[in-house]
């Protein structure tokens, strides 16, 4: 017969960051709750993929009526400039400090020192190449302050190389800790990373 408790544990334990542990006390929480709260976070995850979609532009998950994002379809947002960020929960972090007014585009991930994972390299070229047509002027990379952080920026600016004659490349300035995660950092340090970004 089937283990209700662990088999649940193991699914937990294949979201980001979740250890055996956390995960067992996910399970003993929900087994503390009522029928109905559990029967509302069932509901939630199940309508999740079909309320939330990615932007064909940035590649945010966000939920709307509309084709594009609500950052993507913001006309007042200023064109000449695009920041690279590695997730959805970056950009989120990006938008509490409330510094910045352009667009994005969500890598989806960053390059190890040992070459693994992956990023959007063929999307982001065709991004910035369109968006130079359009008055793209900079690109900041936001990436986090980590060795692979580092390396996927490194990556970025290689593969960025042949456009360098039309569009500047900046990084955050070190108002971020050298291993800091973007999603972790502080409003205040987010906005000042921002003001002080300097040429990559």
């Amino acid at each position: 017969m089937a283990d209700r408790v662990e088999d649940l544990a193991h699914a937990f334990e294949r979201f980001p960051g979740i250890g055996p542990r956390q995960a067992k006390r996910f399970v003993y929480h929900l087994l503390t709750v009522s029928q109905s709260d559990r029967a509302k976070l069932s509901k939630l995850i199940e309508q999740l993929g079909a309320d939330v979609r990615q932007c064909p532009e940035c590649l945010r998950y966000w939920s709307g009526t509309n084709t594009l994002c609500n950052f993507c379809n913001d006309s007042s947002r200023d064109d000449s400039l695009l920041m690279v960020v590695e997730k959805d929960q970056d950009l989120a972090a990006v938008e509490r400090a409330n510094a910045y007014r352009g667009r994005y585009f969500i890598l989806g991930g960053v390059l190890t020192l040992s070459g693994k994972g992956q990023i959007r390299e063929r999307e982001l070229i065709e991004r910035v190449d369109r968006r130079i047509k359009n008055g793209l002027k900079e690109i900041v990379l936001a990436l986090s302050a980590t060795s692979e952080g580092e390396h996927t920026a490194d990556r970025v600016r290689e593969i960025l190389e042949p456009l360098r004659e039309h569009v500047t490349l900046s990084t955050l300035g070190r108002g971020l800790a050298t291993g800091s995660e973007l999603e972790y950092a502080d409003a205040e340090t987010l906005s000042g990373a921002l003001i002080n970004r300097k040429e990559a």
